[in-house]
């Protein structure tokens, strides 16, 4: 049975929760994702400089035609006034959900007192939430990590002030800042989140099978899981953790056939996004994703893929990929 859970009127159905990624979880693949069973799909973060959503990358971050609702819109910024402001923005371009960026290790982000340099300053971070808060009334989120390094794991102080100041849910990635994306993620620290406040925790960090969600979910006890760099050409991931987590049973791996047309149908959702010139070369990266995951010759494969210019020559050129696929059997183990 799936379980849900509530952030004040706005249902959350099921337990599998796709990260925020700059670059990664546009509009075409939370839609895909979405389609795999998520029940959230956390945009790429979008500046509190709200001055800058003219620009062409912020314009693409911004739409959300055809979006499942619940819509989570992540802010990043380190002005309190501007994170507010761009929270009540967020509403108006329909956001179900606002979510605060404490999370984001990136240096370009660090460096303006954004993402998780935030964890350094409480202060600030008081006045984020609060201003934040006053401004909306829909359900207000903050992803972040354990601390900024290993002596300075404040997770705890700062998820409870959120639960303090009224923010109704909190995602957790089991590492410091320091940590990047190295070592094994602070499962433990999580527990200790979940266990320190009522709202609901969602846990992050490394969660890249069926397995890893359920244990990772006994042993935190948090609501739900976040699934980030494992799904990226592997959308089908999330789909059996949630069949697993309701089940208890291993879902059977998608036919090939239904692969590439989940492959086909999200890249020409990309060329329908982007356009011809910028759809192609976003597209690149998916493909390269997909490759590794369905094609033991992936390298090659891409660099092929990767001079083509057109959005038809593209699409012609991974039909001939499937077909190959299809009688030489040259699949990725």
């Amino acid at each position: 049975m799936r379980k849900s859970f509530s952030l004040k009127d706005v249902l959350i159905d099921g337990q599998v929760i796709l990260a925020p990624m700059a670059g990664i979880t546009d509009l075409p693949y939370r839609r895909i994702c979405r389609e795999m069973g998520a029940s959230l799909a956390v945009s790429e973060m979008l500046t509190s400089d709200a001055s800058m959503w003219r620009t062409r990358k912020s314009q693409y971050r911004l739409q959300n035609d055809g979006e499942p609702e619940p819509r989570s819109i992540q802010i990043a910024g380190g002005v309190p006034e501007l994170v507010a402001d761009a929270a009540n923005l967020a509403v108006d371009i329909g956001a179900n959900i606002v979510d605060i960026n404490m999370g984001c290790p990136a240096k370009k982000v660090c460096k303006v007192a954004a993402g998780s340099a935030l964890m350094r300053d409480p202060a600030t971070v008081r006045a984020i939430m609060e201003q934040s808060r006053a401004a909306v009334d829909i359900p207000l989120t903050v992803k972040m990590r354990t601390g900024w390094c290993e002596s300075t794991r404040n997770v705890i102080e700062l998820a409870k002030m959120a639960e303090d100041i009224g923010l109704d849910m909190i995602t957790v990635h089991g590492r410091t800042r320091a940590d990047k994306f190295n070592g094994q993620a602070e499962y433990d620290t999580i527990a200790e989140v979940v266990n320190a406040v009522s709202i609901p925790v969602v846990a992050n960090g490394d969660i890249d099978s069926p397995q890893k969600a359920k244990q990772v979910l006994d042993h935190t006890q948090a609501n739900a899981v976040m699934v980030g760099r494992a799904a990226q050409g592997n959308p089908w991931l999330i789909n059996q953790i949630d069949y697993f987590l309701c089940t208890g049973k291993m879902l059977p791996s998608a036919e090939m056939n239904d692969k590439f047309a989940l492959i086909e149908h999200h890249i020409s959702g990309i060329h329908a996004h982007y356009g011809d010139y910028l759809g192609v070369r976003i597209a690149r990266k998916h493909i390269a994703w997909y490759l590794q995951h369905q094609f033991a010759d992936h390298k090659s494969a891409s660099k092929t893929i990767n001079i083509i210019e057109s959005t038809e020559e593209q699409l012609v050129a991974l039909r001939t990929l499937f077909d190959q696929i299809r009688t030489s059997g040259d699949r990725a183990a």
